[in-house]
């Protein structure tokens, strides 16, 4: 377990995405320009995690095409330790995003095939890290096949000394809900920490209230259950006893990246408190809500500019979040 004050290692497992955007003051009628930036839950999540401070390894299959030297690029600049990442044959996973009014991206996939979701046993027996107080995982790497099946045995070895953290970030124009629905039960089961947004919940407990459904991930094994609320803030719930934490004022460029932040910054400040590294034992519902406070701080600055562009620690308003990073 990480001493208080001592952020610890976490590991980050799942994919990279090169988001691709419209560059409209560039697009005409000759011609759509677009614009790739680098993405991905896991990946921005290991890439705010070590813009905040903590250690942090990318445990990634980074294919060696020109998207690929993209994310290297991108994970090493913010300091993220790629070592344990395979360099793969395969494609990467491009989303071509579409935003709104409001600053919200809906996105098409490019994904059959992709380096992301071919993991082999004897790749996943590799990134082995004794180290790390946390393994952190989720989106589209857990729930995709070949490899989704081989990162969830990989979860039940790595929690023997690491807490375990999932974020479902479900996507359903690739993966039906019904598939995540079937998966959560055994996620909870090796799950320290289940982090999901509004729009997970609703698909994965349809008609349920966000109580109820808490209790029932707490039932299935998540010591923690955090579901943000956008602009409401954030319900963390530590074994059935709930708070509800709030979000400061920001004005939304848009809000790709931003959950991936909030979890980041949920990580981050639970190890700096002390409590990552086993089951939660620990954690009292006050640090809990100290952490998602400093979480929705991460995400509201990563809303606050163009993309998937998590703050630096060395930021002056993410300091005054908290009194300790």
């Amino acid at each position: 377990m990480a001493r208080p004050g001592s952020p610890g290692s976490v590991d980050v497992l799942g994919e990279c995405v090169a988001d691709i955007f419209e560059d409209h003051d560039r697009s005409d009628p000759d011609g759509l320009v677009l614009r790739a930036l680098p993405g991905g839950g896991p990946a921005n999540t290991a890439v705010a995690l070590a813009r905040l401070g903590t250690p942090t390894r990318f445990l990634g299959r980074l294919s060696d095409d020109a998207f690929g030297a993209l994310f290297r690029a991108r994970l090493r600049a913010s300091g993220v330790d790629l070592r344990a990442s395979v360099t793969a044959s395969e494609p990467s996973t491009l989303a071509v995003a579409d935003l709104d009014a409001s600053g919200q991206a809906a996105y098409t996939f490019y994904a059959d095939g992709a380096a992301d979701w071919q993991w082999t046993d004897s790749e996943l027996a590799s990134t082995r890290n004794d180290e790390a107080v946390c393994l952190h995982t989720g989106s589209l790497a857990l729930v995709r096949r070949p490899g989704g099946g081989r990162i969830e045995d990989h979860l039940a070895r790595v929690r023997r000394h690491a807490t375990v953290s999932i974020d479902p970030n479900v996507r359903p124009l690739l993966v039906a809900p019904s598939a995540y629905r079937e998966r959560l039960p055994h996620w909870c089961a090796v799950a320290d920490i289940l982090r999901l947004s509004e729009d997970d919940c609703a698909l994965l407990a349809p008609d349920t209230r966000l109580d109820e459904a808490c209790d029932t991930w707490h039932e299935a094994g998540a010591r923690l259950v955090v579901i943000t609320l956008g602009k409401n803030g954030a319900l963390a719930s530590l074994d059935g006893t709930r708070v509800t934490v709030t979000a400061p004022p920001v004005t939304v460029v848009d809000t790709v990246g931003a959950g991936d932040s909030f979890t980041a910054g949920l990580l981050h400040r639970l190890a700096a408190l002390g409590h990552l590294g086993g089951r939660l034992d620990t954690l009292t519902l006050d640090d809990a809500a100290d952490a998602c406070s400093f979480a929705a701080h991460a995400a509201a600055l990563t809303c606050s500019v163009p993309g998937a562009n998590p703050p630096w620690k060395q930021g002056t308003a993410l300091r005054s979040a908290s009194s300790s990073t």
